[in-house]
């Protein structure tokens, strides 16, 4: 399928409506495939990792694609596009694609082709710091990029910084990023705050942002910048009610037990402001995952319920991240994620390895866990577990 040039053709400046159809949603995909992918659609026999950040997908009719993998950022400026856009013109054909884990992907022919992209990416460094711009890697059985929320540069609601952290943890973690000397792949995930857009709570290890302070209410102006009754149809948990200051002025309360911390308040009230430098800190999740192999998918626990949220740097949660990697590199076995090898040493060995204080307060008390299993094509649907469903759902 070629690019289209005439009912989905290009732009005319000389008149703007020319061939114009509206809702008609993105390009094709196939538009954007390398002809190697385009030829051997749906006949593709097997994938290798020729090193880390280097595959091959090999076809049934012999012909092979040759994917080299960098990692990439989830905010990108117009000069590194440009950049990037320019290395993939002269060395591939033009093509280039991103991960949902924000990885660059190049896709050539050749191994010749991979060589020589190689040797270009490694000559892109920081004019500061001198670090690689696409650093080769994120496959296999490493750790590969982070994906991560909005942190203070688009999100009102965050608890901490995401692409601070985010750079911090990899600057650390750069090792394994690299190479592929961990037991099986590691996926790191962060959140700036619980409403999570950015799903962390099935992988390996997670960072989330916490609020641990109640909104602090602005009596003075409160009534004067906010639609009362929707600051209170914001809230969740009916923490909200109507309210009065000693003066007469029409304000809220908050129950501060059925606070929940997720700042929805705070989006349709800019006088109840949730975001604390003291208060708020970072939590750690380990054992998660969404793949089916060896175990079912799982959600990820709470290991650390604490760690300080000292931006730029974030010391401690990068030390503490490290301290868990390496105790999962020392002692899993082969194949097995952060949460298979927590299940077969069992939990309070894993916290004695990885040298963590162990509390009632990490113990997993979800009353509806058991429905939570049904997360897998390993799941056996039993009468037990339809009974658990209807006394769920108020049936008898």
């Amino acid at each position: 399928m070629a690019l289209s040039k005439e009912r989905l053709g290009r732009f005319n400046p000389d008149n703007h409506m020319e061939g114009r159809v509206t809702d008609i949603g993105p390009r094709h995909y196939w538009q954007f495939f390398p002809p190697v992918i385009q030829n051997n659609y749906g006949k593709w026999a097997y994938h290798e990792i020729l090193e880390p950040g280097v595959l091959v997908h090999v076809s049934e009719t012999g012909d092979k694609a040759f994917t080299v993998r960098c990692g990439g950022m989830r905010f990108m400026t117009v000069e590194f596009l440009r950049e990037l856009c320019d290395i993939a013109d002269r060395f591939a054909d033009g093509y280039v694609r991103f991960t949902t884990r924000n990885n660059i992907e190049f896709i050539v022919d050749s191994l010749e082709k991979v060589e020589a992209l190689k040797a270009e990416l490694a000559k892109h460094t920081f004019a500061i710091g001198g670090s690689l711009k696409f650093p080769v890697g994120g496959t296999g059985a490493g750790v590969t990029n982070i994906v991560h929320t909005q942190g203070f540069i688009h999100c009102h609601t965050a608890a901490v910084d995401a692409s601070s952290m985010v750079k911090a943890l990899m600057d650390g973690l750069f090792e394994h990023f690299t190479s592929m000397d961990l037991p099986a792949q590691v996926r790191v995930s962060m959140a700036c705050c619980l409403n999570m857009c950015g799903a962390v709570h099935c992988s390996d290890i997670a960072l989330l942002g916490y609020h641990r302070k109640p909104p602090a209410i602005d009596h003075e102006v409160l009534h004067k910048i906010c639609e009362i009754p929707l600051a209170i149809a914001s809230c969740p948990t009916a923490a909200i009610s109507p309210g009065k200051t000693e003066d007469g002025l029409k304000t809220v309360k908050i129950k501060v037990e059925r606070c929940m911390f997720c700042g929805n308040c705070y989006t349709m009230c800019p006088a109840l402001p949730l975001a604390d430098g003291q208060g708020d800190c970072v939590v750690m999740m380990a054992g998660g995952k969404v793949s089916n192999r060896i175990s079912p998918p799982t959600f990820s626990k709470v290991i650390i319920p604490y760690l300080p949220n000292n931006h730029p740097r974030f010391p401690e949660v990068v030390e503490a991240t490290k301290q868990v990697l390496n105790a999962y590199a020392a002692d899993a076995r082969k194949y097995e994620r952060i949460g298979d090898w927590a299940a077969r040493i069992g939990w309070e060995k894993f916290f004695e390895k990885c040298n963590l204080p162990f509390t009632e307060h990490l113990i997993d008390d979800y009353r509806l866990a058991y429905d939570t299993y049904r997360t897998s094509t390993q799941f056996k649907y039993t009468d037990a577990a339809w009974a658990v469903t209807r006394a769920a759902e108020g049936e008898e």
